[in-house]
């Protein structure tokens, strides 16, 4: 089975594309969200979160939610907002926006070689959050949110795509956040066929965000096939999901910081004093954004220290050697008691594109006792631990600009 196939996207109907284009579904708070569709009846907010549309306080797991996106839904099409294309097509999107121009294709990617790990994963999933996933996308029969896959740079691929792309898209949004979102239409039957021979000689590409999208994309599947009375070897839509693969050498990822509530009874003093056994503590006079590896910064009591890990913090293996493994291992589990990021409550994540500002705020509030900068891990060090099978840490990367959920979406009939 091809590891990629063209599909017929769901869209905006045209000059619709600016009222439905949404953030993706899980970088926001509910209220962020109730805010940002506040007299938008068309954004894609009432399909990806349709908590908000009902009353405060619905569990966002009731069955509730998955109906009202699934009526929400049939609202944007009845009334034509939202369109199919006829036929199979790729779409080339660009992301233009915070420092970064990053073009890649739209395109729905094989289950099977998720399953058979040719498109790499690194994090572990959260049962409750996959679950929400299986339960969004068989509720809707369609794959509304799409995975950011990294695929190894590719002068073939890439020059089809910029080929592609001249001209006036076929969509164009300029987002709240400033982020531009355009999107062209690849139908020549020719270049189609291109593109996925050309995917399918890749070594492997790489899931960069959206591993509890495509690990439900496979149980889907799973679900689906059955139910399906056509027991045929055809490949079937459910055998393919949403993705977006751009280029490894055009991606962005940034840090993705740490702030913690307590210092596990420790005095400020003796906190620092703790850190000095593997790192190198020095008092900064400004907020620090660390410029290189085995560089963080921590904020604490109003005063902001650089923290730069000694020679015997640093390991060969591919995990062991991320920066937030190096902060975990040497700081928040034998310092600071927190063993597991997934479920302590001692700790939170903020993205960095809130930068220094959002640490200190936090901190200063007295929400939390300090917080850590950190130096943003490398495309082609997620791509490693891939490679050896490993897992990283969760909430390693932040990858910015994100992709806007509403523009392409993925019907499974």
């Amino acid at each position: 089975m091809a590891l990629i196939r063209p599909f017929k996207g769901l869209r905006p109907s045209p000059g619709k594309a600016g009222e439905v284009v949404a953030p993706p579904y899980d970088v926001m708070s509910y209220q962020e969200a109730v805010d940002l569709a506040e007299d938008k009846p068309n954004s894609f907010l009432h399909i990806s979160r349709p908590e908000i549309d009902l009353p405060p306080g619905t569990d966002p797991y009731s069955s509730r939610v998955y109906e009202k996106a699934k009526s929400n839904l049939r609202v944007l099409l009845d009334e034509r907002i939202l369109s199919r294309d006829d036929v199979a097509c790729f779409y080339v999107y660009r992301l233009t926006g915070h420092g970064v121009c990053q073009t890649g294709l739209v395109v729905t990617a094989s289950v099977d070689a998720y399953d058979k790990n040719f498109i790499r994963k690194h994090e572990f999933t959260r049962p409750v959050k996959e679950d929400d996933r299986v339960r969004q996308i068989d509720a809707l029969c369609a794959q509304t949110g799409p995975v950011l896959i990294a695929y190894p740079s590719s002068t073939l691929i890439d020059s089809i795509i910029a080929s592609e792309s001249v001209g006036k898209p076929e969509m164009e949004v300029l987002a709240a956040d400033g982020v531009r979102h355009e999107v062209w239409v690849v139908s020549s039957a020719e270049k189609l066929a291109q593109l996925v021979a050309l995917f399918d000689d890749l070594p492997a590409v790489y899931i960069a965000d959206g591993h509890h999208r495509s690990a439900a994309a496979s149980r889907v599947k799973k679900l689906m096939a059955e139910r399906d009375s056509d027991q045929s070897n055809d490949a079937k839509s459910y055998d393919y999901f949403l993705a977006v693969a751009f280029p490894q050498d055009q991606m962005q990822i940034l840090a993705y910081n740490r702030v913690v509530t307590d210092l596990n009874g420790l005095s400020p003093d003796d906190f620092l004093e703790c850190l000095q056994k593997d790192f190198d503590v020095r008092p900064s006079d400004e907020p620090v954004t660390p410029e290189k590896k085995g560089e963080m910064g921590l904020y604490l009591d109003g005063h902001w220290y650089i923290l730069t890990a000694s020679t015997n913090s640093i390991s060969d293996d591919p995990v062991e050697n991320l920066d937030v493994s190096i902060l975990s291992n040497r700081v928040l589990a034998p310092v600071l008691g927190i063993h597991d990021l997934r479920k302590d409550r001692r700790i939170d994540f903020v993205g960095g594109i809130r930068g220094t500002q959002e640490l200190m705020k936090r901190v200063d509030s007295k929400e939390m006792a300090c917080a850590f900068s950190l130096f943003p891990t490398k495309i082609e060090e997620l791509m490693r631990v891939a490679d050896e099978g490993q897992v990283m840490p969760p909430k390693s990367t932040w990858f910015e600009p994100k992709l806007a959920d509403g523009l392409v979406s993925h019907i499974l009939d």
